[in-house]
């Protein structure tokens, strides 16, 4: 590995340090220490949706047009270091939720400016920015296994007590690293040329409208939007639910999803170019009623395997459905339109369809819950249906070409 390369893989490292080291057990948190219901947790949730909306008026129109990459990523590492030690120091719903969105809304727009830092120093990006990505999937790791092992912040007697209220603190000081050691990355100035054509209707996707036109990609792009539902309820829900149950060291166990996705992510260009784009997107939404199914039946003791197989299946259900489905859009979009496209996609997904799935996984987790005690097979088993309704649908709806170019420099 070359020095450039060691910089920015600790650059990566932290950045997704910062997200996992709090965001996996946000709704634990919320919920065992701050009193919150199953639509506030969904609230504070969907904040990170909001940030996905936003982060293309903050990278497009302010941060690629005047600064370099690398010092707006500083200082927004610095201010969220401010805004998460906030959080830690929030004693209930009402005073948590500003800053948390304030902190969503900033970091959001640092995933971008990570990625345009790296690619700006690399001769051959196809090649190498995978491995410095992969970094980003350890830092994550790495923070579940803090948080479980090296302080059991997840515990049943922490929890009780407030130990998970540290992994803000945690966040915080990470936050504070990066953002100082973003002053030390390779100056990235702004692409004036790239960037002075570039208008809202652009940074939104808006100009790929036409893509719509299409009757299977429209099929995809409304299949994208309500698969988001299912994905919402694992990201709210997993975590509350593995801590309920008894699970001992729920967040470093969490952590088998992420080294799953990195094992997909090896396969999913090997599975497109031989069994085809529309079984790979069906694969990836079958994954997810398969794993809710496990996760309504499993538990925590003779059946535990099915909760770990459940987790296990996160790499299926995010790499073949949501990555194959942009490698998907970039194939159908023409030269001039591909950024657009992956922007407008983004948007639906990230934006649009997680804001609705946080709400619904909200509504149904407060629907399923008495005295503070959750029907959790009755939860799953929403999403879980609600996926295989989408396979279903997609399955007799979708008839779009059976292949598709993988091009590992677009993924």
């Amino acid at each position: 590995m070359t020095t450039m390369n060691a910089r920015l893989s600790v650059m990566m490292f932290l950045q997704f340090f910062i997200w996992g080291g709090w965001f996996v057990t946000l709704g634990t948190f919320l919920a065992s220490n701050l009193g919150a219901s199953g639509g506030q947790i969904g609230m504070a949730f969907s904040t990170q949706s909001w940030g996905a909306i936003i982060a293309p008026f903050v990278i497009g129109l302010i941060a690629d047009r005047w600064f370099n990459a690398e010092r707006i990523l500083a200082v927004l590492h610095l201010l969220g270091a401010v805004l998460l030690y906030r959080l830690y120091s929030a004693v209930d719903f009402a005073a948590f939720y500003p800053f948390v969105l304030a902190y969503m809304v900033i970091y959001m727009p640092t995933l971008a400016l990570v990625n345009s830092v790296a690619f700006r120093q690399m001769r051959d990006p196809a090649l190498e920015f995978s491995r410095i990505r992969v970094w980003g999937t350890v830092g994550w790791i790495v923070a579940g296994l803090v948080i479980s092992f090296g302080f059991a912040w997840d515990s049943s007697a922490s929890i009780a007590s407030g130990g998970l209220r540290n992994t803000f603190l945690m966040a915080a000081i990470a936050s504070l690293l990066l953002g100082l050691y973003s002053f030390s990355l390779p100056a990235t100035a702004p692409l004036k040329r790239e960037s002075a054509n570039v208008g809202i209707k652009q940074l939104l996707g808006l100009d790929a409208l036409g893509l719509l036109k299409d009757r299977s990609y429209l099929v995809f792009f409304i299949a994208s939007i309500l698969i988001c539902i299912p994905l919402a309820f694992y990201y709210q829900n997993a975590n509350p639910f593995l801590a309920e149950i008894g699970m001992t060291n729920p967040t470093a166990k969490m952590a088998i999803g992420q080294v799953s996705e990195v094992l997909f992510m090896l396969l999913l260009p090997l599975f497109i170019q031989r069994f085809g784009i529309k079984l790979t997107l069906l694969v990836g939404m079958l994954a997810w009623a398969l794993r809710y199914a496990l996760f309504a039946y499993g538990n925590n003791g003779d059946l535990a395997f099915m909760l770990f197989t459940g987790i296990a299946l996160h790499g299926i259900c995010y790499d073949f459905f949501f990555v194959s489905g942009q490698i998907y859009t970039d194939a159908k979009a023409s030269e001039r339109f591909r950024s657009s496209a992956q922007g407008l996609i983004t948007l639906a997904t990230y934006g649009v369809g997680m804001l609705i799935g946080f709400w619904v996984a909200g509504q149904v987790t407060d629907h399923y819950a008495t005295a503070g005690v959750h029907d959790w097979r009755s939860i799953w088993m929403f999403p879980a249906g609600f996926a295989l309704a989408v396979f279903a649908c997609f399955l007799l709806a979708f008839n779009g070409r059976q292949t598709v170019a993988v091009q590992p420099s677009n993924g």
